[in-house]
């Protein structure tokens, strides 16, 4: 009886395949295109581990071109993104908040991710501005969003503007950082025009790790920035 149970154990044991990996408990680096997914409040969703196009871009063109234009000896020391802000201020909301829900949607199809609102911190008796009150409506944007949302930028919504012959190359802050105006939202396709209530004008933040203006200027041209010549 007990060889018959052995057996019996045996055959009910799964067979080993050649190959297989065995299951930690981790979830796996996505590497496929389904892993950017769009939720039905317009959110953006990016899996862990997605590399989007200008990050893997970064990785290999435009770090060996900066360690070679500026001498670097380690590619840590490149500069590179830190994180891009994308602010909306919106004077109507002072005596009317309620349009904050129409640019906080506007914001969230453009980047893909839930906007914050900017209160003021000091009351301004001029502007009729209350201490508290809601002026703005922003979004700070990092990793994979951050360079999907850079991409769409320079790919897609500057060539969509009138007439368009580049951004400024001057409009840095002297620690790295770049800062550019977009005078109508209407540029993204992302945003619904039949939805538009008003056309308003955002302000775009790119954060770097650059020290200096000179390598920060170098970074975003490698990394496809229009500037106007």
């Amino acid at each position: 009886m007990s060889e018959v149970k052995d057996e019996k154990k045996k055959e009910a044991k799964p067979a080993k395949v050649e190959g297989e990996k065995k299951s930690t408990g981790k979830r796996e680096k996505a590497t496929l295109a389904n892993s950017v997914k769009v939720t039905a409040a317009g959110e953006l969703k990016v899996s862990p581990g997605y590399a989007v196009r200008m990050e893997e871009h970064y990785q290999k063109n435009v770090v060996p071109a900066l360690m070679k234009q500026f001498g670097f000896k380690s590619s840590m020391q490149v500069p590179r993104f830190e994180k891009i802000v994308v602010n909306c201020a919106v004077k109507e909301a002072i005596g009317n908040p309620k349009v904050l829900d129409s640019t906080m949607n506007d914001i969230m199809a453009i980047t893909g991710q839930k906007p914050i609102l900017t209160r003021a911190k000091k009351a301004i008796a001029a502007f009729k501005v209350r201490k508290g009150n809601a002026v703005a409506v922003a979004v700070t944007l990092r990793r994979a969003r951050m360079f999907e949302f850079y991409d769409r930028l320079i790919s897609i919504s500057m060539p969509r503007v009138r007439d368009f012959k580049g951004v400024s190359p001057k409009s840095f802050d002297g620690r790295g950082n770049y800062s550019l105006g977009v005078r109508e939202q209407i540029i993204f396709p992302e945003v619904n025009y039949d939805l538009v209530d008003k056309v308003r004008g955002l302000t775009i933040t790119i954060v770097t790790t650059a020290n200096n203006n000179e390598h920060a200027r170098a970074l975003l041209a490698e990394m496809g920035m229009p500037f106007r010549k």
